[in-house]
This record gives structure tokens, C-alpha cells and sequence, in this order.
């Protein structure tokens, strides 16, 4: 992957010249392919059900369809969102909610997707909410996640619904209704603070914010970012961190993993034992993982294909 143009020193540069250049060189090709790598490794560490929020400014219609396609190939489940944001005017914001609506009515599994308040006319924010609304389903938006979205507390606070997924929250000032999606891995990444998601009144689920899919590597991180702010803290609420999760995604508390190791269950032993890998995985009554391997698709193939889309992305960069 090229260099960014500019060496980013801080949030905003990170998203201006690292993630929005990325989402705007995206196909549909390469979200395909992107989508079944994604899958195929979360599958592979366990992981049954994928919450995903994406954005391809060029690519938007029907986006949310093939990652939906490439999740079922793999044979896990997706509950999908478009990011709609006002980056790209007022006719890109429009077709991120249009690309919504489109999935969810066609009986896709999904929410209304805002990339964060502050890239976001208040017009923009009320129509996503408004939609979510009709539509019977949650806002999965980005809220407060470096200070320059710090206004996002007042901005959502008469708009926010207990259905909402409210994701990062470092610098939210004030209690919104929703689940909050602690991402202690990617706050790290981005330099942008420690969420303290242990203080807030809302339920916690864990999410990895797009770096990987296993699960159990983020429980471990979220209990060593928790211990350091609290010497006193145990495992077994990072760990309520990860299992809430069933709440986004209650069939998924039926699938069965049997992992590599006798004690998966336990908090403080998984805490501090890494390299936990599936044998078995079965999601739905279907053997989806066996022994270690995808039974569904050829693992060896997406990995190739993913790597030539990888390439047609980089270049584009």
C-alpha cells in the first residue's frame, strides 16, 4: 500500500489521508473480495455474526447486497449499514440513505449507517434517524470518537434511540440512549483516548472497528486497556463486554464452537492466553468450520483473489 500524499500526525489526518482516500478508490470488485477475506478470517477465529458499517462513495449502490452475498458464501451472518455522510455533498448523502433503504426493504439484514456526526449536515442526521425509524431498525453511527466529533453528544442527544449502536464514545459528554461499541484496539490505533466504557450506564458490546475479526483478541486487549485505567478490575466484565454481543445478534447464542482449548469459557484464563483458535464452528445447524477449515468456499481462492484486489486497490491509491 503507497504512502499517504502526507505524513498523518493526528485523527483527522489519519481519516483524510489514510481511510476516506481508501473508501473512495472502492469497487464493487474489491468490496467482494474484501467481504469474503473479512468473513472467511473471522469465521476462522470463531466469530458467527459480523457487524459491518461501510462506505464506497464511488461505489454505493448495491454495495451493502454483495457484501451480504459474500457473508452468506462464507456462512456467517451480517447485519449491515451504510456510512452516509455529507464528505461528498448533499447527492452522496442521499445515496447512502437511498442504499439503506434499498437493503433493508429487499430483506437485508440491516440499520441505517451514519459515518459520524460531525461530517454530517443536522439536516443529514435527522433523515437517517427519521429513516431508521420507518424502517423498524437501529442508527449504527460513530459517535464522539476523536475531539473534533466532540459536539456529537448535544448534536444526537434529541435524536438517539435505545436501538441506536453508538461506536466509540471517547469523548462523549453526556448519556445517549443505545448501545456503546467499545474499540479499544482501534482507539489505540488512532491515538484518540481511552473510552472508560466500564462508567457509562448504556450496555457495552466489544467491536473491532474493521481490524480483524477475532473476538476473543479484542476481549483480551479490552481487559488490558480496562486493568491499566483500573488495577482493580477483573476479566469477567471485559468478558460481559464480549457476550453482550448476543444482544446485537441473539441467534448467534445457538451456534456452537469448540475451540482448541478446555478452558474457552473462562474469563481469567482466556485473558491471558492467546492463540485460541475454532475447531468445529456450526452456525445455524450447519458445519460452516471443520477442523479449522471453511466447508463452504476454498480459502486458498479468496485469499488470491483478495490479494489481486488488493493490488487494483493500492494502485488506485
Amino acid at each position: 500500500m503507497p504512502a499517504p500524499p502526507r505524513r498523518p500526525t493526528n485523527f483527522v489526518e489519519i481519516l483524510e489521508q489514510v481511510w476516506w482516500r481508501l473508501d473512495a478508490a472502492l469497487d464493487l470488485e474489491m468490496i467482494r473480495w474484501s467481504a469474503m477475506l473479512g468473513a472467511l478470517e473471522a469465521l476462522e477465529s470463531g466469530t458467527t455474526t459480523i457487524v459491518d458499517h461501510h462506505e464506497s462513495p464511488n461505489a454505493i449502490e448495491g454495495s451493502l447486497s454483495v457484501i451480504a452475498d459474500a457473508c452468506a458464501a462464507v456462512g456467517v451472518r451480517a447485519t449491515l449499514a451504510y456510512g452516509v455522510t455529507d464528505r461528498h455533498g448533499p447527492d452522496g448523502a442521499r445515496r447512502g440513505l437511498l442504499e439503506n433503504e434499498r437493503f433493508v426493504r429487499a430483506g437485508g439484514r440491516g440499520m441505517v449507517g451514519v459515518h459520524a456526526a460531525f461530517t454530517c449536515s443536522d439536516e443529514t442526521l435527522e433523515a437517517a434517524a427519521a429513516l431508521a425509524k420507518e424502517l423498524g431498525v437501529g442508527v449504527h453511527i460513530h459517535v464522539a470518537e476523536g475531539e473534533v466529533d466532540r459536539a456529537a453528544g448535544w448534536r444526537l442527544e434529541s435524536l438517539a434511540a435505545p436501538d441506536w449502536l453508538l461506536v466509540h464514545c471517547v469523548h462523549l459528554d453526556r448519556d445517549l440512549p443505545g448501545t456503546v461499541v467499545h474499540n479499544p484496539r482501534s482507539n489505540m490505533n488512532n491515538a484518540v483516548g481511552y473510552a472508560r466504557p466500564a462508567r457509562r450506564s448504556n450496555p457495552v458490546v466489544l467491536g473491532t472497528d474493521g481490524i480483524g475479526g477475532d473476538m476473543l483478541e479484542e476481549f483480551r486487549l479490552a481487559y488490558a486497556r480496562l486493568r491499566e485505567d483500573d488495577v482493580e478490575a477483573e476479566p469477567a466484565l471485559a468478558w460481559t463486554w464480549l457476550t453482550n454481543g448476543y444482544m446485537i445478534a441473539p441467534e448467534a447464542a445457538g451456534d456452537m464452537v469448540v475451540w482448541d482449548h478446555s478452558h474457552a469459557d473462562d474469563a481469567w484464563w482466556m485473558a491471558f492466553t492467546p492463540g485460541v483458535r475454532p475447531v468445529d464452528v456450526t452456525i445455524g445447524g450447519e458445519q460452516v468450520l471443520h477442523d479449522g477449515v471453511a466447508t463452504r468456499v476454498d480459502g486458498a481462492e479468496i485469499r488470491a483473489k483478495a490479494a489481486e484486489q488488493a493490488r487494483r486497490l493500492f494502485a488506485r491509491l
